[in-house]
């Protein structure tokens, strides 16, 4: 009885001392190579490995302290992956509740009005904090990925900031961006103008494209807007350069000349009526809006000046005298 007494005191001893221990433990000052210092945790790393991983950086002297404090509290499962900033005077219970809780430090990615699809996959491939899975897919394959029911990839995704923590996938940030479109889309739709010649929203987003490409100065895009709708409803051809552009591809070489206006494709405004079959980029809100809030005008045509602006004409003749003061007599 006695040296099972014995045994229970040094066991409650031992106890204590691993109690002291961990609660000294939590209470000192992380270690840190800087005075703020950007721990990433991977997704699918284990406890133990993520304790070597701070080991290795500097940040903890041993792994297994920490590791006890964690399972002691049963929160080994819920340490989340992601981008964590830490900062000088924080403790190392600072540390265990900031991985616990998820507290990251976010990263974002940006998407530019009138990006094409091919722009997106871009960015998203060069990003270093994106977890890479739509690499191998093809265009068709990530719409199905993501839910999309369109077969074309071009224009669907709303061109803005993305904030998300490190390792998400691309197809999740894709995700995203396509339910932001859809949405924005639905809501301005429902409150467009009437009388416009569109049977869907999907031909507003084509529309909206356009206008994205065509504007220089935001100020204008509801003027180039009218412009495209009063050809459209007289059954004038739509002539606008970006559509050829984005319809040769990859053999454009930055100069439209002559032979590109003749050459045929489902792309090519002049030598096609209507509008053409997808986008032809992502437009952003504003866009969206010119399309479906158009200036009430009866402009056909429009020429740069030089200046980023327009001059905007009702009538072939008074179209040829704005180019040639703004353009020939320029050149």
């Amino acid at each position: 009885m006695r040296l099972l007494n014995k045994f229970l005191m040094l066991v409650l001893l031992a106890i204590i001392a691993m109690a002291g221990w961990v609660i000294y433990f939590a209470k000192q000052p992380v270690n840190l190579p800087t005075a703020s210092y950007d721990l990433v945790l991977k997704h699918g790393s284990s406890l133990r490995g993520i304790a070597q991983q701070m080991v290795r950086e500097g940040i903890l002297a041993e792994p297994w302290t920490f590791i006890f404090l964690i399972r002691a509290q049963g929160l080994a499962g819920d340490i989340k992956a992601g981008n964590y900033e830490l900062r000088a005077g924080m403790t190392n219970y600072d540390l265990f509740l900031m991985i616990t809780d998820g507290i990251t430090s976010q990263r974002s990615i940006v998407f530019i009005e009138g990006w094409t699809f091919a722009q997106v996959r871009e960015a998203l491939n060069r990003h270093e904090d994106v977890r890479h899975l739509s690499m191998p897919m093809t265009n068709e394959e990530i719409l199905r990925q993501i839910g999309a029911t369109e077969n074309v990839a071009e224009g669907l995704f709303f061109p803005d900031s993305y904030f998300f923590d490190s390792g998400m996938s691309d197809l999740d940030i894709l995700k995203r961006a396509y339910e932001t479109m859809q949405r924005k889309l639905a809501k301005a739709w429902e409150g467009r103008a009437p009388g416009l010649p569109y049977r869907t929203p999907y031909e507003a987003l084509i529309m909206a494209s356009i206008v994205e490409k065509e504007t220089g100065l935001a100020s204008e895009r509801p003027m180039i807007a009218s412009v495209f709708l009063n050809r459209l409803r007289i059954g004038m051809r739509l002539q606008t350069d970006p559509t050829v552009i984005y319809g040769l591809g990859e053999t454009f070489d930055g100069n439209l000349r002559k032979r590109d206006l003749l050459q045929d494709n489902e792309y090519n405004t002049y030598t096609r009526s209507g509008l053409p079959p997808t986008p032809i980029a992502m437009p952003g809100m504003a866009a969206i809006e010119a399309a479906l809030h158009p200036a009430q005008s009866k402009a056909l045509y429009f020429v740069g000046k030089g200046d980023g602006s327009h001059a905007f004409s009702s009538s072939l003749h008074e179209h040829n005298r704005a180019v040639t003061r703004y353009q020939l007599r320029r050149n």
